[in-house]
């Protein structure tokens, strides 16, 4: 499905009435953040908003005190249970008013609250994440809460290619950043492919 096609898509939702919730989901590198970006500029912000799951990573200071930041990016690495919470203010837009969400900052590595205004007259929220069709623990409560998921699936060599690469920009030693995502980024990518068989959209 070209980009036109997915355009037309989630504008059908955009238009369907009342406050949608498009999930955006795949493996760490497939191209979430790329895509959600693009569809949100094509519709523009009086239709469409980007949310990122993101912006839900626990802070580096308490991966640090748990004990978790050798392997960042993993499903207990998140406030799973604030994002879903988020998700429900997001569904009921003129109880909530504007909402704000919390963005990721990859140059400083970690969580900016209060980064994204989501407007109640705003009809589609695009959400993007590693989890949003895991199921374990808190993520079970993610997928009820949007109206239609798409999971992206890239050719694996690429995804981790590009994946490396953006480590390396942001960053991270080019040997660090290899085996960051062959030892952390990879096992996240194994959780997630179960979701795969749950999207209502597969790209490839």
């Amino acid at each position: 499905m070209d980009h036109a096609a997915l355009e037309r898509r989630a504008r059908d939702l955009a238009t369907a009435g009342g406050r949608r919730i498009l999930g955006i989901a795949g493996p760490p590198g497939a191209g979430k953040s790329t895509l959600a970006g693009r569809l949100a500029a094509a519709l523009g912000p009086e239709l469409a908003v980007v949310v990122p799951m993101d912006g839900f990573h626990l802070a580096g200071a308490e991966l640090l005190r748990l004990g978790r930041a050798d392997r960042k990016g993993a499903p207990d690495t998140f406030d799973a249970a604030g994002y879903a919470a988020l998700l429900r203010r997001l569904r009921q837009p003129a109880e909530a008013g504007v909402v704000y969400a919390p963005a990721f900052d990859r140059s400083l590595e970690e969580p900016v609250a209060g980064s994204i205004a989501c407007r109640p007259e705003v009809p589609l929220v695009i959400t993007e994440g590693n989890y949003l069709l895991y199921e374990a623990g808190e993520w079970g409560a993610v997928a009820p809460l949007l109206d239609e998921v798409w999971f992206l699936a890239p050719d694996d060599a690429l995804r981790v290619r590009r994946l490396t690469d953006r480590h390396v920009r942001h960053g991270k030693d080019p040997a660090y950043a290899a085996d960051w995502v062959a030892r952390s980024d990879e096992a996240n990518a194994r959780l997630v492919a179960a979701g795969r068989r749950k999207a209502d959209l597969v790209l490839e």
